[in-house]
């Protein structure tokens, strides 16, 4: 039923930029964090540390998620 699709493709648009919104807020309050730890005088050693952070532990995340979604026969799209 193409209405239905159309539905649920809203509802997947409308949850992927409510993510995004939510991940750019998380994005400037850790980078807010490490720069009150590591100081200003860091600069872009510690954007590149933060970089390496938030990628290892998306990684981690998304792997953690692969795994349990095939645990529980959800099919993912690759």
């Amino acid at each position: 039923m193409p209405g239905r699709e159309s539905v649920r493709t809203m509802i997947q648009l409308a949850t992927t930029a409510f993510g995004l919104v939510a991940a750019l807020a998380w994005n400037e309050a850790i980078k807010s964090l490490f720069t009150e730890i590591i100081g200003q005088r860091a600069g872009v050693i510690s954007q590149f540390v933060y970089a390496i952070v938030v990628t290892i532990i998306v990684v981690l995340v998304t792997s953690r998620l692969g795994k349990l979604a095939e645990r529980v026969g959800v099919k993912t799209d690759e």
